[in-house]
């Protein structure tokens, strides 16, 4: 119980402060008159006013509530390195026994576990919600048990008491990590392109670590390649994409057996391969309806740098000009087909026939460029089933197809095959198709597939578009000249436009339209799967964690050809992918998180923060401190200690107020000393 006087005014303080000035003059105006009795009309006055204040005794019936301490228990990442986790425990053990030892002090304990993405150890921003659960006044103190890598400190509350760092780790640790410095988003394919990169050393380094270190370097998970190089050093390292779309680049630094992590020895670079100039050679064997269908839509690509040859003289046509002699301007032959041919992109034969233009070296040479990874395209019309065909040149060697000299001429609508529904060059182009189906074609060379996937049919289920990988090339015949109907809009037309996009572009080896493909895209911790197939089942993918852990998945057919599955991945860094012969490199958040880009364990970033509120740093490696009660304002931790300012804090559980003196007993107070003034200086009178 405690007591005190308050205070219930009868009138305003202000008119209260008024009498009393007005009764201060009037007392020093009886004392510069000589009145005997001035003091007795001072206090006479000053016990009228004491009534107007009406003081009163106020008792409270307090209950003391007892003192909090916080202790923040840091589980992120990077906590979970070495022997962390043990002295963690040991530690929140500790705390425990001590803060049960002390009167009236609980103890809250607040875990802390990765933020979301890349956030880091988000130790702050847990102090700073417990504080807001507890009243301030009760809290004495609060105890982070961390590596002291945090990640929010601009977060930092205000602390009311103390703030000790129990610090895990050793002082003898050190770690090697792989930083990416510098890294472009995209490059130009067969133009080198610079990273810049360096090894840093962390820590207490000990000598046999070296002044190098082995780096692995591997593109789309493909076989590594190990270059020995400095460490502490920036590298600048050329890299050539090999082809187009992302280019997934894998660096490893070789672990060293003693270092804290490997988790930040590699890094993931995802580059986007463009092409500076695609360029294609149209070689137009004869004025048709359709001829401007290739040249419009490669001159519509920006990107697309255009050869278009056209040989005017129809074959039917006898008039004994020579070969030499047929057009304006020189064909340069030998330097297309035999000096330059490799420069090529993509090679289209619109209606060509076999007229001794390209004498067969020259053919032979197509042959081979497409062997070597160059791409044909054979837009056949009724010369293709002739005896001037290009099927009877050496292209024959390397076409999907046989001719059977036939024409079917009459209107059929181009479906597409079981394959074709799953063929990224075809898929989904039937959705397109307007009310009652495509537009019809009136024409089409008769062939029979010897290889490769018949994507389209058209009259007499016959293949309509075959497309064919031969060695590291590919070929595609399209067996009609009338794809152009489509682009006039006639009976309703067709996905022109879209279907020989895509062709070009498979042709040229664009990865999204590769049709064989392992593809893993992720956002946040999900990663979504897919697999594109032209077969059946491709079966279970088996992934492969950063921390060498494989799981494996099945996979849900979502649509012809495509197969996926989305996963949660259990934490943030590279993740491998295999199926089958397919394989994939992703990295879920950066390959090296942002809770191992520094590993050591230390209490400088916490300095600024504990530094103002009297507490201290102790590492974990010395043994639990002790935990003891201190004041106010007084250092709070010392060697082998820490303190802890009790607040006695309290709750009121009753009060009750009575009067100082009753209004009669302040009447005859003032009453009697009014009549004492008057009796004393009636009978003194002045004073001399």
């Amino acid at each position: 119980m405690t007591g005190s006087v308050v205070f219930d005014p009868i009138l305003p303080w202000a008119v209260i402060w008024t009498l009393a000035a007005l009764g201060a003059v009037m007392v020093v105006l009886a004392l510069w008159r000589g009145l005997s009795g001035w003091w007795l009309r001072g206090l006479a006055l000053g016990v009228l006013l004491l009534a107007l204040a009406n003081p009163a005794l106020q008792e409270e019936d307090r209950a003391p509530l007892s003192d909090i301490v916080i202790a923040v228990v840091d589980e992120s990442a990077s906590q979970r390195i070495g022997d962390r986790q043990a002295q963690s425990a040991a530690a929140l053990a500790a705390v425990e026994a001590e803060i049960r030892a002390l009167p009236d002090t609980e103890l809250r304990v607040v875990r802390v576990g990765d933020g979301e993405g890349d956030e880091g150890s988000l130790v702050m921003t847990a102090l700073a919600e417990a504080l807001a659960e507890e009243p301030r006044a009760r809290i004495a103190g609060a105890i982070l048990i961390t590596d002291g890598q945090v990640h929010d400190l601009e977060l930092a509350p205000q602390m009311p008491a103390p703030l000790h760092v129990l610090l895990t780790g050793h002082e003898e640790d050190w770690d090697r990590r792989l930083v990416i410095r510098n890294a472009p988003a995209f490059a130009i394919l067969g133009e080198p392109v610079s990273l810049v990169l360096r090894i840093e050393d962390q820590g207490r380094v000990p000598a046999s670590a070296g002044t190098s270190a082995d780096l692995t370097i591997s593109i789309d998970g493909g076989e590594p390649q190990t270059v020995r190089v400095p460490v502490g050093e920036d590298l600048e390292l050329p890299v050539t994409l090999p082809h187009g779309g992302m280019n997934v680049l894998q660096f490893q630094v070789a672990a060293s057996p003693d270092e804290l992590t490997d988790r930040n020895n590699s890094a993931v670079v995802q580059i986007n391969g463009v092409r500076d100039r695609l360029r294609v050679l149209l070689v137009s064997g004869e004025p048709h309806a359709g001829e401007r269908v290739w040249r419009n839509l490669l001159k519509s690509d920006a990107s697309v740098d255009l050869v278009h040859f056209t040989i005017l003289r129809p074959p039917e046509k006898q008039d004994g000009i020579p070969v030499s002699e047929l057009s304006l301007i020189a064909f340069p032959t030998r330097e297309l087909f035999v000096e330059k041919i490799e420069e090529f992109d993509l090679i289209i034969f619109d209606r060509y026939r076999l007229r001794g233009i390209l004498p067969t070296s020259y053919l032979e040479n197509v042959r081979d460029y497409v062997r070597n990874g160059g791409t044909v395209l054979v837009a056949a019309g009724p010369e293709f089933g002739s005896a001037d065909s290009l099927w009877r040149s050496p292209l024959a060697d390397v076409m999907p197809v046989q001719a059977t000299s036939r024409v079917t001429e009459g209107g059929f609508r181009p479906t597409l095959t079981d394959v074709g529904r799953k063929h990224p060059v075809t898929q989904g182009l039937e959705a397109q198709a307007p009310e009652g189906g495509w537009g019809r074609w009136f024409r089409q060379i008769e062939l029979s597939a010897t290889s490769g996937q018949v994507v389209m049919n058209g009259a007499g289920d016959r293949p309509l578009l075959v497309l064919d990988r031969v060695d590291e090339g590919r070929i595609a015949v399209l067996a009609s000249d009338q794809i152009w109907l489509w682009g006039r809009g006639y009976e309703g037309g067709g996905p022109q436009l879209e279907l020989l996009r895509r062709l070009a572009h498979w042709m040229m080896k664009e990865p999204d339209l590769e049709e064989e493909a392992l593809i893993a895209a992720g956002e946040g911790a999900r990663m979504t799967i897919t697999r594109r197939t032209i077969g059946e089942d491709p079966g279970e993918v088996t992934i492969t964690g950063p921390d060498g852990a494989e799981t494996t998945l099945s996979m849900q057919e979502t649509a012809p050809g495509r197969w996926s599955v989305v996963w949660e991945a259990p934490e943030m860094g590279v993740y491998r992918l295999a199926q089958g012969e397919q394989r994939a490199v992703i990295a879920v958040g950066p390959s090296a998180p942002r809770e191992f880009e520094e590993t050591i364990a230390s209490g400088d970033r916490l300095a600024p923060v504990i530094g103002p509120t009297n507490g201290g740093t102790l590492r974990l490696e010395e043994g639990a401190p002790d935990i003891r009660a201190v004041r106010e304002g007084r250092v709070a931790a010392g060697r082998g200690w820490i303190g802890i300012t009790p607040r006695g804090a309290h709750v009121t559980q009753d009060v009750r107020v009575a009067a100082l003196l009753p209004g009669w007993l302040y009447l005859l107070l003032a009453a009697s000393l009014a009549l004492g003034a008057w009796l004393r200086e009636g009978r003194f009178g002045r004073r001399a």
